[in-house]
């Protein structure tokens, strides 16, 4: 019995150790995509920015507060821009300033993350 608990406790420590760091985020993928799929029919045709889409930037950049979490919705973006097909680079990088919103990277494949402060 004793042997047991001591297992159920290690397997409990290990999964704290584990999943500790990821609780603090704020920001997942599926919260990019949604906060963003307003977005897409501008970032591939350009015109007006959909009301919708300014909510979700803002929303989202209001969500992304610490450095982990900046650093999720960057590679989240990345992941994203690379995974749809004709997104222009353009309207990507300039989307934040036309929602007044400002964020500390450019939207772009090639933004390195793990830069993000």
């Amino acid at each position: 019995m004793a042997g047991m608990l001591m297992k159920m406790a290690c397997v409990m420590v290990a999964c704290m150790v584990v999943f500790a760091p990821h609780a603090e985020a704020a920001v997942s993928c599926g919260q990019v995509a949604s906060s963003l799929l307003p977005c897409l029919t501008y970032l591939r045709n350009g015109g007006a920015v959909p009301d919708s889409c300014c909510a979700g930037v803002k929303g989202l950049n209001s969500a992304a507060k610490s450095t982990a979490d900046k650093k999720i919705a960057c590679g989240c973006l990345k992941n994203a821009y690379n995974a749809l097909p004709g997104i222009q680079a353009p309207l990507a990088s300039g989307l934040p300033g036309k929602c007044g919103v400002s964020i500390p990277y450019k939207i772009s494949p090639n933004t390195d993350c793990n830069k993000i402060q």
